[in-house]
Parts: C-alpha cells; sequence; structure tokens
C-alpha cells in the first residue's frame, strides 16, 4: 500500500491537509538525465511527504564538488538517471507527513545529506554523528520508508510517467523536494536561510572539522590542502580557533585572495617550488611541520603530503576529500606510531540536535563566521548549468541560486 500511495511520486492520496498526505506539487526541477548531459529544467510532480517525511520548498540552493563530480558521473556506482542532484539548500516546511513530531508547516530548515534520528544507538554515542538509518550513502536514491520516489516526471519520447530519484538525501535542484524528517534541521527563523544555506555541507563540514574532529587550539599552527569551499571552511574555522600560523596548498595562486578572508596566513603552490616536496617546504616553515593539516581534495598524493606535513609526535591530520575508490591510504602503518589521521563527515556535527545552537549564536553575534565570503556568484535557479561551468572553471567557491 505504501509503494502505491508514495512510491512512484504521481499518486493522490486523499485527507491529510498541512499535516497529512496533502497533495502531489507540479514545479521545476533541474534534472539531470546523464552523466555530464546539462541539466534540464523539468516540470516534475512532487508527491505528498510519506511518513516520518516532509516537503519543503526550497527557497535557495547552491552547487558544491560533490554534485559537480555526481553530475559528470565520476563513480559509476553512483549513476541513477533520471536524478535532481543538490544538497546544500534552505527553505521552508510545507507539509509534513505522518508521526513527524518537532516540523511544522512554516518552520524554516535547512536539509543535512546525513540525517540524526536522535534516537538510535548511534545517535545517542557521542562518539560519532553518524546514524543508524539516515546517514549518508551516495549509492542510495530513494527513500526510506518505502525504498519509492517522491519525484516524478513525463518522458517525453513515450508520454509515460517515471520516477526521478533522490540524491544524498537531499535533492535540492528542485523548487520543492520531500526529505526524511531526519534530514531537516529547523533553525531560528531569524537566520538569513541565502546565509545558512552553505550549512548544508561546506561550511558545516570544513569548520566542524577544524572544531570538532581536530579540535583546534589557539596559537597552533595549521595546513590545509585544498582552497576550494570547504578548504577555505576549514581556515575560517582555525582561524576563529585562534590559530596563529594557517597555510593554505592549492595549485590555482587565486585562491590565495580569497584564503586571506578566511585567515590564511601563508599560500604556498606546489608548482613553484621546483621538485622539493611541498610538506618539506611546510616542516622548514613551521620548524618541524605543523600541528594539524587538512586533506580537501581526495587526491592521494595530496593526502600523503597532508600527513607528512605535521610534526612528529602529535600532528594530526584530517581527510575531508571524497577519494575514489579502490585506492587506499598512502601510507606504511609505522608511519602511525609518530602521526595520526582520521577522517570527517559533515564537520563532526550531529545536525539535528547541534546545528540549530550553532545558528543561534550566528544570530546572536557570539559566533561570526564569513558567510558571504564564500558566496561568489548569486543567479536566479534557471542558470544552473552556468553555475555548474563556473564551479568545474575553478571560478567560484558557492553560487547561490534562488528559486
Amino acid at each position: 500500500m505504501a509503494a502505491a500511495l508514495y512510491g512512484n511520486g504521481s499518486s493522490t492520496s486523499g485527507g491529510g491537509g498541512a499535516r497529512g498526505r496533502g497533495k502531489p506539487i507540479t514545479c521545476k526541477a533541474a534534472v539531470a538525465w546523464g552523466p555530464g548531459v546539462p541539466l534540464s529544467l523539468e516540470e516534475v510532480e512532487v508527491a505528498p511527504p510519506g511518513p516520518m517525511e516532509v516537503r519543503v520548498k526550497v527557497l535557495f540552493t547552491s552547487i558544491c564538488h560533490t554534485d559537480l563530480s555526481a553530475w559528470k558521473g565520476e563513480c559509476e556506482a553512483q549513476r541513477k538517471y533520471p536524478r535532481i542532484l543538490g544538497h546544500e539548500a534552505a527553505g521552508v516546511v510545507e507539509s509534513v507527513g505522518e508521526g513527524v513530531e518537532g516540523l511544522a508547516p512554516g518552520d524554516h530548515v535547512v536539509p543535512i545529506f546525513t540525517g540524526e534520528c536522535e534516537k538510535c544507538v548511534y545517535c545517542k554515542s557521542d562518539k560519532t554523528n553518524l546514524c543508524g538509518t539516515y546517514r549518508v550513502d551516495p549509492l542510495k536514491s530513494s527513500m526510506v520508508y518505502d525504498d519509492g520516489t517522491r519525484f516524478s516526471v513525463v518522458d517525453q519520447p513515450s508520454g509515460q510517467r517515471r520516477p526521478v530519484y533522490h540524491f544524498l538525501n537531499t535533492s535540492t535542484f528542485t523548487e520543492y523536494t520531500v526529505l526524511d524528517a531526519a534530514c531537516a534541521v529547523k533553525i531560528n527563523p531569524e537566520a538569513p536561510l541565502q546565509r545558512m544555506c552553505l550549512l548544508s555541507c561546506g561550511i558545516s563540514t570544513g569548520v566542524g572539522a577544524a572544531w570538532n574532529t581536530a579540535n583546534v587550539s589557539a596559537r597552533s599552527t595549521v595546513a590545509v590542502f585544498g582552497l576550494g569551499a570547504v578548504g577555505l571552511a576549514v581556515a575560517e574555522g582555525a582561524r576563529l580557533r585562534g590559530a596563529t600560523r594557517i597555510i593554505g596548498v592549492d595549485v590555482n595562486p587565486s585562491k590565495f585572495t580569497k584564503g586571506k578572508e578566511m585567515g590564511i596566513t601563508d599560500f604556498i603552490d606546489p608548482n613553484d617550488i621546483c621538485d622539493k616536496p611541498v610538506h618539506e617546504v611546510i616542516r622548514e616553515m613551521t620548524d618541524g611541520g605543523v600541528d594539524y593539516s587538512f586533506e580537501c581534495t581526495g587526491i592521494n598524493d595530496v593526502l600523503r603530503e597532508a600527513f607528512l606535513s605535521t610534526h612528529d609526535g602529535w600532528g594530526l591530520t584530517v581527510v575531508l576529500g571524497i577519494h575514489s575508490t579502490p585506492k587506499m591510504v598512502p601510507l606504511h602503518p609505522m608511519e602511525l606510531y609518530s602521526r595520526r589521521i582520521t577522517g570527517c563527515v559533515f564537520g563532526d556535527f550531529k545536525g539535528k540536535s547541534q546545528l540549530p545552537d550553532l545558528v543561534d549564536k550566528c544570530v546572536n553575534g557570539e559566533v561570526n563566521i564569513n558567510f558571504d565570503g564564500f558566496i561568489t556568484h548569486k543567479m536566479p535557479f534557471s542558470y544552473i548549468n552556468k553555475a555548474f561551468r563556473l564551479l568545474e572553471e575553478g571560478k567560484s567557491l558557492r553560487c547561490l541560486l534562488s528559486l
């Protein structure tokens, strides 16, 4: 019965109202039909939310490198079409499904790609921000409740309605989306949604890596490898923690100008240091190595340089880059006796229980994250393919799209 009601995103259910199943909504969405194929603005039908789900009117969305990689189809195992990509956004709850608590129509929310049910053994642990059910899964393309989709579109050649698949628990390149309630974070309505959009991924991931994962201390030294939005968010987090030296490493020298806004004190372009490895340069600059390094590129050789750039005895490397399978960590086990390395998802923030407090502190002026510094472009949603090109060409950090 559940699959009949919700599975194809096209059926109508009776009753409901704002707190029930409601009715399908037709809206504009940017649909990916294949690897590297320009996104197509389509009229899609968005089904009412199922049990433990919410339907959200998306007001702002932005593009992350993860979206770019998925659009290109760089990982064959993750290819699933047609699909609505996007995972950084902010909006307003339009309706909620059965059993949803703590969310109501009109609430301001940010979607999160790694959810928090707040009830499972993982969510109750202070040692992880992963959820047993709603954690991020790049292979997942449907809803938890019935393994169905909430989007559908008319296939032009056949005229038949077909399902459109979900992406990273979020699918935000659409005027309306359906989320598991565990993946929708209610935030202070006074917070500007165009800025809070960035908490869905980039800023939370980078700042959280500095604060939660590494716990960067005052007067420490930091190296950030890769100065995209996540890397610069790491620098911003380290700056706010009082790090005295923050070294940025990137092959694009234009990134240093923006990096200085986020606290980067020194810049290294690997192409400018001849044959000397980057880690040797950093060790010379810092009398033996930095206290913390952050790898934000997804490149194995860069990961090794980041690891070796830390100080012998106490250095910590945090891995944030998305590395392709089947590549393995380029380290010898004995090297871990003198340095440490760890991974990080969503900045180790528990989205539902911790992000609202961060938003409140931003609103109250207790935390001053430079949100506006990350937004390099603003465009209407219809310009989404241009926004993808800007990111691919390294000309933007975050392009904010208004719906």
